[in-house]
């Protein structure tokens, strides 16, 4: 078994942030949040980094993130583009955004052929959550007619934000800790005593269970996947090309839902009891940084690298 690499996915942060330039550092030495998971991804073991950018904001990234990394780690690139398409379809007038995380990941095929992880770049996972997905998909079996994944989830609890909603990924497991589902619902909120979704704008809402286990999009998976998403494109296309032209996206979970619901892929799922953290909204931003800090405390440094 090849040994694991670390995917991050980095093709929305020009758009997110108003420019590569703008990223808030979290960090008392101007570190950013992908320092910090990418220093607890190389302490568990990953060697090799890929970044999945937009080729627009390459010499930026370079400069702010990638010229230090590849002092640490191998490092290579993955663009996601618009027009990579399946033969015979064209972007559609109008569309101006790449096609979803699926096809984010899709943009790896020809750099990475060994069991991966994949991460957000804006998200901060904890150490815990590094290791144990390592630690798993270093031990995957070779071969077998189902495709072995993993995934690291999350307390509801350990998610939230105080500021606003959240969208996640609720999660299906059973007693023997294989995902069944995962059923992304896009605005979550904290309450007084746990937490509250909606699918009406506010109309009604159903209580959530704090102790729910959640997706944050740290996946781990093998190179069969690349096979499956490429294989699956078209019919997303036909649907989306049809219905949603301009803003419909080819997501990685509802691949992997599809997979588990044919019996092609078994999830397994690794609870971290880390906190997540993220900047969603502009005021989490204290909160990530006293988070990250004490992270740091705790291990005797100051900073990542």
């Amino acid at each position: 078994m090849k040994k694991p690499v670390l995917v991050v996915m980095a093709a929305g942060m020009g758009s997110r942030y108003g420019g590569l330039k703008q990223i808030d550092p979290v960090g008392s030495h101007g570190e950013v949040i992908v320092d910090y998971s990418i220093y607890d991804a190389l302490r568990a073991g990953f060697d090799k980094v890929v970044f999945v950018i937009k080729k627009e904001i390459e010499e930026d990234f370079y400069e702010v993130i990638g010229r230090r990394m590849e002092k640490l780690a191998k490092v290579d690139y993955a663009f996601q583009r618009l027009d990579d398409l399946p033969a015979g379809y064209t972007v559609p007038e109008g569309r101006t955004k790449p096609w979803g995380t699926a096809q984010a990941i899709y943009s790896i095929r020809g750099v990475v052929d060994a069991p991966f992880a994949v991460i957000n770049a804006d998200d901060y996972y904890g150490p815990h959550a590094f290791q144990l997905i390592y630690d798993q998909l270093a031990s995957l079996p070779e071969g077998g007619d189902v495709l072995p994944f993993c995934m690291v989830g999350y307390r509801l609890k350990n998610t939230l934000t105080e500021y606003g909603h959240v969208a996640r990924g609720v999660c299906s497991v059973d007693d023997g800790g294989i995902l069944r589902e995962v059923t992304e619902h896009t605005h979550i909120e904290k309450t007084a005593d746990g937490a509250r979704f909606t699918e009406d704008g506010g109309e009604t809402w159903t209580a959530l269970d704090p102790e729910t286990v959640v997706s944050m999009n740290l996946w781990g998976f093998t190179p069969g996947l690349l096979e499956e998403i490429g294989a699956r494109f078209p019919a997303f296309l036909d649907q989306t090309l049809k219905t949603d032209p301009i803003k419909g996206e080819y997501q990685l979970p509802t691949v992997v839902n599809a997979l588990l619901q044919e019996g092609k892929a078994s999830v397994r799922v690794l609870t971290s009891p880390d906190k997540w953290c993220g900047v969603t909204y502009k005021e989490d931003k204290p909160a990530v940084m006293e988070a990250i800090a004490e992270k740091h405390r705790s291990a005797g440094k100051a900073k990542p690298f």
